[in-house]
């Protein structure tokens, strides 16, 4: 992935196959998680993996330092439609401050890129607001990237990212992929049980 379409990952995670909002039956729920660090409180985000699409946290996404990836086909390590999640703790105050500080750095590799609105609709279920942009590089590539706050309490942010870096009639397909999967995901707490095998229950938004 580039670099400024999303932020490191500063949490431990796992991932488990679960059954999330309702998946379809060509659908895959995917849970991530990452147990408490520091004053950072256990989380697990739930999602889906699209039909032909594989998910994983501990493996390839470990290895390019995320959270999880989600990437149709095989793996070939290009970042060209492979959907990234990234969990960190937070720091900056808002969402539009998350924003101002990528689209500043990104621009500043590339003056001459655009930028666009990637709008997201809202869950009220999710525990999970979002906002979402899409860059427009001067070297033809772009890049899709949405930032996301499960409340201040939770002690975390995410943000969902994918590069587009090649053409292809698919774009328009990929995209609505990327967007559902974003808008499926789901905060909920994670804990640890007595067995070490872990828990997440879900809640309110926060």
């Amino acid at each position: 992935m580039r670099p400024l379409a999303g932020v490191l990952a500063l949490v431990a995670c796992a991932w488990a196959v679960q059954a999330t909002d309702k998946p379809a039956a060509d659908e895959t729920g995917v849970m991530v998680y990452g147990k408490p660090d520091g004053d950072v409180p256990g989380w697990a985000i739930n999602t889906i993996a699209p039909a032909g699409w594989t998910a994983d946290c501990c493996q390839y996404a470990r290895a390019i330092g995320v959270n999880l990836v989600i990437y149709r086909g095989d793996w070939t390590g290009e970042p060209d439609r492979v959907m990234v999640l990234n969990v960190w703790p937070r720091k900056l105050p808002t969402l539009q401050a998350e924003w101002d500080a990528d689209r500043k750095k990104y621009l500043e590799r590339d003056p001459a890129a655009k930028v666009e609105p990637f709008p997201i609709k809202a869950n009220p279920q999710s525990g999970v607001s979002c906002s979402g942009g899409l860059y427009h590089g001067s070297d033809h590539v772009d890049d899709v990237v949405v930032f996301c706050d499960p409340g201040k309490t939770t002690g975390i942010r995410l943000s969902w990212s994918m590069t587009l870096s090649t053409p292809g009639g698919d774009r328009d397909q990929v995209l609505a992929l990327f967007r559902k999967v974003v808008e499926q995901s789901f905060y909920m707490k994670y804990k640890d049980s007595r067995d070490n095998h872990g828990s997440a229950k879900g809640g309110a938004r926060h």
